[in-house]
C-alpha cells in the first residue's frame, strides 16, 4: 500500500506519472480489485492498480497497432509451438495484492499454468510494454521491478520514436534491438525471431 502523505510523495512513489492519470474516485489508497473489473465492465478506459491506486495506462492509436501486429505474431509462434497464452493490455495480471498489472501484450507459459486451464490473473514470462508519450523512465523502471519480483523473466520495451526494442533480463539490465537488428525470443521464447524492420513497418503503412 503507499505510503505517501501528499499527492507529490503519491506521484513520486508511482514514477512520476502525470497526476491527470491517478484516479481519485476511490481515493488514492482505497481501491480495490474490485473497482479495476468494475471500470473494465463499464469501457472506462484501461486502467492498472498500483499501491491500491487507480493509475490510468498511457496508450495511443500507434502503440495500440503496433501492440496488436506483435500480438498477432507471437500468438502465431506460440500456438505453432503450443507454448502457453499470449494476451493483450486487457488482460490484466495479478503480481501482489493490491498490485495488478496490465502490459500491452504478454506471454505465460504452461509451466505457470500447472492445471492446463486458462487462469484469472497470472505472472507472466514475458511483459511487453510500447512506450506512450506520457510513460516516465521513473514509471517504466517501478513497471520493471514489479514484473521481475512477481517472476517475469523477461521484459520487452519498445520505443516507437527509437524504432528499437530494449529487452530487460532484470529491472535495469538490458541490451538494446536497433530497427535493422533481429529480435529472439532467448530463453524466454526459444526459436522466436522477429526483424524489427517488418514490426515497425506497421507504422509506414500508406493507402494503395
Amino acid at each position: 500500500m503507499a505510503s505517501a502523505g501528499t499527492l507529490a510523495e503519491l506521484i513520486d512513489e508511482l514514477g512520476g506519472v502525470s497526476p491527470r492519470r491517478i484516479l481519485l474516485r476511490p481515493a488514492p489508497g482505497t481501491a480495490t480489485e474490485q473497482d479495476l473489473l468494475a471500470r473494465a465492465k463499464q469501457k472506462a478506459g484501461v486502467c492498472e492498480l498500483v499501491d491500491v491506486v487507480l493509475v490510468e495506462k498511457a496508450m495511443g492509436f500507434r502503440e495500440s497497432l503496433l501492440a496488436l501486429a506483435l500480438t498477432e505474431l507471437l500468438r502465431a509462434f506460440v500456438k505453432q509451438h503450443n507454448l502457453g497464452l499470449i494476451a493483450g493490455a486487457a488482460g490484466l495480471l495479478r503480481l501482489t495484492p493490491g498490485l495488478v498489472r496490465g502490459p500491452d501484450v504478454s506471454f505465460v507459459s504452461w509451466s505457470k499454468i500447472p492445471d492446463g486451464r486458462v487462469p484469472q490473473a497470472p505472472i507472466p514470462d514475458l511483459a511487453v510494454e510500447i512506450l506512450s508519450e506520457s510513460n516516465t523512465s521513473g514509471e517504466m523502471l517501478r513497471k520493471r521491478r514489479d514484473y521481475f519480483t512477481a517472476g517475469t523473466r523477461a521484459v520487452w520495451q519498445f520505443d516507437l520514436n527509437a524504432r528499437t526494442a530494449e529487452v530487460f533480463t532484470s529491472p535495469a539490465d538490458s541490451i538494446v534491438v536497433g530497427e535493422s537488428q533481429i529480435l529472439d525470443g532467448g530463453d524466454v521464447l526459444p526459436g522466436f525471431s522477429l526483424p524489427l524492420a517488418k514490426l515497425f513497418a506497421e507504422l509506414d503503412q500508406r493507402a494503395q
